[in-house]
């Protein structure tokens, strides 16, 4: 009698949990799209996925979570909201799980990129109490953006959304635009990099000194890192990110191999040039 009683209670309990519209959390500018398109269908899945067994170390850090996310497959079907939300500048649709190829991101190459507009904001990647990140895919040629939404509920990271959309104009000289040219025309970038270049390395004597100094332009030339060409990553954890900024900052984060270069950019009269090389590899 016992055993038929907890049965009903259980039975019970998920129906009521299979009747619960999820709250998704907002973030801009995908809101309103999502609110409009969000059913009762919809948030099911989530209801029946979030169980103790989701939760992991990894989910304490967004870093440690997209790479897993990236690099397993299993994984990252887990946690991924279907019907995935995809929008493609003015259209909208949805991509249902049996349509869905693994996304391995940036885990392929030897390093990825993160932006920044200043230097006081390059630790936020630190902090564990974020519950909404987006990753970016930046291509410079065709000036289009690739963003997905990520976000923390309960515990556990999910990917929410994709958004395509192309890069925005400004008065000013865009960044991306002029990152673009610098990394591809060597004419360019050479008028474009401050002389002395300042320059931030280890001590070869001594791992833990920090040697400041400066670059010629032919030494810079000799140092630089391979620069991205075609695309950039970035994860926007919450830093700003303006179009009116005059600095700008480039990082440049090896996957599992010690690489750390940073770029610092700086906007005069116009126009960007780099002032700044940083490479505290080890």
């Amino acid at each position: 009698m016992k055993k038929i009683i907890l049965g009903l209670v259980v039975l019970l309990l998920l129906f009521s949990c299979g009747n619960k519209k999820s709250k998704m959390d907002p973030f801009e500018p995908l809101t309103g799209l999502i609110d409009s398109i969000t059913t009762e269908e919809d948030s099911v899945p989530v209801v029946v996925k979030e169980d103790k067994s989701q939760f992991s170390k990894a989910d304490e850090s967004f870093d440690d979570f997209i790479y897993s996310f990236a690099s397993d497959e299993e994984t990252q079907r887990k946690r991924i909201l279907f019907p995935l939300p995809f929008y493609n500048k003015n259209t909208t649709s949805k991509i249902e799980e049996k349509y869905w190829k693994q996304d391995v991101l940036f885990t392929r190459q030897e390093y990825y990129t993160l932006l920044f507009d200043r230097e006081t904001e390059m630790d936020i990647s630190k902090d564990t109490s974020l519950n909404s990140v987006q990753f970016e895919w930046i291509y410079m040629r065709t000036r289009m953006v690739k963003k997905y939404y990520f976000q923390r509920s309960k515990g556990v990271w999910r990917l929410e959304a994709i958004n395509l959309h192309p890069l925005g104009k400004n008065e000013n000289e865009n960044f991306i635009d002029f990152f673009y040219k610098f990394a591809t025309d060597s004419v360019f970038q050479s008028e474009r990099v401050r002389k002395p270049l300042a320059f931030v390395t280890t001590d070869p004597d001594d791992d833990f000194a920090i040697l400041e100094t400066t670059l010629e332009l032919n030494q810079w030339q000799a140092f630089m890192p391979t620069l991205p060409k075609d695309k950039l990553s970035n994860i926007n954890y919450g830093q700003r990110h303006s179009d009116d900024s005059t600095t700008k900052i480039l990082a440049l984060k090896g996957i599992g191999n010690g690489f750390s270069n940073t770029l610092y950019f700086q906007r005069t009269n116009g126009e960007w040039e780099l002032t700044k090389f940083e490479d505290l590899s080890n």
